[in-house]
């Protein structure tokens, strides 16, 4: 009698930053980071990890810590302005505001930028992530104040910029060429001269 194939063994060091943040997180939950309780956390992480599959998540393999602050800043930004917006909004005209949910499709295929994406617009205030399709990495999003399709064109450019920031982070090189081709921009330092 033949076994069912197992799923495959993901490394340890490919585990490892995950089985971090499940420690960080358990200690965050408890609000107790003492060295008992975190390693309880460690514990149940190790079991968490090797019963339940979780996908590893890859990483692009760069980052670009001046990309990574210039995102931080611009998303504070828009969160600042956003805010403002949906005030006047509430305010000035109520229920009668137009909301729409618009399909926006993304450049990636990387797990880790299609959920950053999504958190980062579902934080900026009038938008919120309602469905996620990873097998066409779209994102279908509920907007405030979407009144006509220029209104929407404007929205999913804003989700691309975004998306196209943290490519610039932390994406990989793929992305990075993809981004540069729209934008035509040239290359960035830490990647010049590299093969």
């Amino acid at each position: 009698m033949k076994r069912p194939d197992r799923r495959p063994r993901i490394p340890f060091l490919t585990e490892l930053p995950l089985l971090i943040w499940l420690v960080l997180l358990w200690g965050a939950l408890w609000q107790d980071f003492s060295a008992g309780n975190l390693l309880f956390g460690a514990l149940i992480a190790v079991v968490v990890v090797n019963l339940f599959y979780l996908p590893p998540v890859e990483l692009g393999g760069r980052l670009n810590v001046l990309a990574g602050v210039l995102f931080l800043v611009k998303f504070v930004y828009q969160v600042a302005v956003a805010s403002f917006q949906v005030f006047w909004l509430a305010v000035a005209a109520g229920p009668r505001i137009r909301n729409a949910v618009l399909a926006v499709r993304l450049r990636t295929r990387s797990d880790l930028i299609l959920t950053a994406t999504g958190h980062a617009i579902s934080l900026i205030p009038g938008s919120l992530v309602v469905e996620v399709d990873r097998s066409t990495s779209t994102l279908y999003l509920h907007c405030l104040n979407i009144p006509g399709p220029r209104e929407a064109e404007a929205f999913r450019g804003q989700v691309l910029r975004i998306e196209a920031a943290l490519i610039r982070a932390f994406g990989t090189r793929e992305e990075l060429a993809l981004v540069r081709a729209e934008t035509g921009s040239g290359p960035v330092p830490e990647e010049a001269g590299k093969p």
